[in-house]
């Protein structure tokens, strides 16, 4: 009877006794101003009557359906093979074009489960967060107001905190934010920068309070840096090759570009802007820290630039998001913004 070779024999026993280093995986989370997605009824003591059939922007059951359609196509494409773990969304009315979202379009299949804000705005604008319920578990939701800055100035969003525990165990903390609009020029940067100094001083009072914090916030900022809502009110920084710190907030979209001259998510009057952002806290930039805990690398953030959400741009050349509206003309693309798409590498 042959034998096997000694060395052959010593690398099979080698092999079952050596432990097997799990590999990463990927959490994703994707973060799409949808551009004014309202049901098609008028709420009472909000200012959407125009989106209504018989309001100015004529928004049927029809037109709401087919853009529901091309927003789902996009969480999809996204997606791949895997469900993308969180989507943030802003620009969403209510439950109600959730539950259609989710429930009874092509996202149904995948059980997204969502939590929604419910804000002050005077239009009913809120945001909201989607999110796998076998990847990642709520644990506590919380709505952060801040009160309008003058007398004439009216109140914005609420900034939505989910606090949840990941397929691994650890505990992700997650921001979903809708500045004040950039029409307000001085006013509402004023108003954009005292909700960044709430929303550092309780984020700040939370990763004191975290063993090992991880915490994203996005959103639409309506600023780009360095405006003073990034780099004072917030006290972010860009990663860098220096010394990243666990309790500081770094800013990971500043800078990105895709293919046709893309350069951020929102484009006004020809020249693109990152309004859309991703921060992350310094622990997720760096080694440090106990197995499991999610880890992510400056620059994977990513622009989602599919070439159904885009058209030409006959005014200032290149292409443009495909807006649902222009004013009150209805062109009946998903969005005037381009989502962005940011994984965490996972250790089990």
């Amino acid at each position: 009877m042959n034998k096997l070779p000694l060395l052959f024999v010593l690398l099979l026993l080698s092999a079952a006794v050596l432990p097997v280093r799990p590999q990463a995986v990927a959490f994703r989370i994707l973060e799409y101003n949808v551009e004014n997605l309202f049901d098609t009824l008028h709420a009472e003591g909000c200012d959407d009557a125009a989106f209504t059939p018989e309001g100015e922007q004529h928004w049927t059951s029809l037109r709401l359906g087919y853009k529901l359609k091309q927003i789902a196509s996009t969480l999809l494409a996204a997606g791949g093979a895997t469900p993308i773990d969180l989507v943030a969304l802003v620009e969403v009315e209510n439950d109600s074009v959730l539950a259609q979202l989710t429930q009874r379009s092509r996202l149904a299949r995948l059980g997204y489960s969502y939590i929604v804000t419910h804000s002050p705005d005077p239009r009913g604008i809120n945001v909201a967060l989607l999110y796998q319920p076998a990847r990642f578990r709520p644990l506590a939701t919380h709505t952060l107001r801040v009160a309008p800055t003058g007398r004439k100035v009216r109140p914005s969003r609420d900034v939505l905190h989910v606090s949840g525990r990941l397929f691994t165990g650890d505990t992700l903390d997650v921001f979903v934010c809708h500045l004040p609009s950039r029409r307000g020029e001085k006013t509402a940067a004023r108003y954009r920068e005292a909700i960044g100094r709430e929303l550092y001083g309780y984020i700040d009072s939370l990763m004191a309070r975290r063993a090992h914090p991880a915490v994203v916030v996005t959103g639409d900022f309506n600023a780009f840096w360095p405006e003073a809502v990034f780099a004072e009110s917030l006290q972010a920084e860009l990663p860098t090759a220096g010394t990243v710190w666990p309790r500081r907030l770094y800013l990971l979209s500043h800078g990105l570009e895709a293919p046709g001259g893309i350069r951020g998510t929102y484009k006004y009057r020809g020249e693109w802007n990152q309004l859309d952002n991703f921060l992350v806290n310094g622990s997720l930039l760096g080694e440090a820290g106990p197995a499991a805990h999610p880890r992510l690398t400056a620059g994977q953030c990513l622009l989602v630039d599919f070439p159904f959400l885009l058209r030409n741009d006959k005014v200032g050349g290149g292409v443009q998001p495909a807006h649902t509206f222009l004013g009150t003309f209805y062109l009946g693309g998903p969005s005037d913004h381009l989502p962005l798409l940011l994984p965490l590498n996972i250790q089990p």
